[in-house]
């Protein structure tokens, strides 16, 4: 089973769409997608600098970004399964579905998952992917990805959150939104 965090500078691309189409099409009963944030957690960051709330308010707000972002995916592609928890994400994926994860609040308060803004969707998807016992995480960005950057690069690049790799625990695939025929390939041959 793989997990697939869609980032949130995908809504400037016209590839968002394909992306998952291509994921429903292709990735049926073996695929979780995980919504970035994009312009809602934006405008959490924004909102937390005027109003100076604390970061356990900004973090439950940034994950309901995550949860507008799946709406906004599933309004692209209906064939997507919205589900919010664990145990939906399991049952779709029995079901031979694409599971497309809105994670909500069971996510608030968890003692594993600190409030705090080095903790963003990819940590999140990580984190999934560590409580599904995930095969692969893949995460398409829009950011151009160095090939030989290193986990640690790519965390101080910016690439990455700095919590993320406290919450890998399998196999990583970063990709460019323009990798969509690349990871098609992969996803047919698995």
């Amino acid at each position: 089973m793989w997990v697939i965090k869609i980032g949130g500078s995908l809504l400037d691309s016209p590839k968002l769409p394909e992306w998952l189409d291509g994921i429903a099409e292709n990735c049926a009963g073996k695929a979780v997608i995980v919504p970035g944030g994009g312009v809602f957690a934006d405008q959490v960051r924004s909102m937390q600098k005027q109003w100076h709330f604390d970061d356990r308010t900004a973090h439950r707000m940034a994950i309901l970004a995550m949860r507008q972002m799946a709406l906004l995916f599933q309004g692209l592609n209906d064939n997507l399964l919205l589900v919010d928890t664990l145990a939906d994400i399991t049952a779709g994926l029995s079901q031979g579905r694409v599971v497309l994860w809105a994670p909500g609040a069971e996510l608030y308060d968890r003692e594993d998952i600190p409030a705090s803004w080095d903790i963003t969707s990819d940590s999140l998807s990580a984190w999934l992917g560590g409580q599904l016992a995930a095969d692969l995480l893949v995460l398409v960005k829009s950011a151009a990805i160095p090939p030989t950057y290193k986990l640690q690069q790519l965390v101080a690049a910016g690439v990455l959150d700095k919590a993320f790799s406290a919450y890998l625990q399998c196999r990583l695939q970063l990709l460019h939104h323009d990798d969509l025929q690349m990871f098609l390939s992969l996803c047919r041959a698995r």
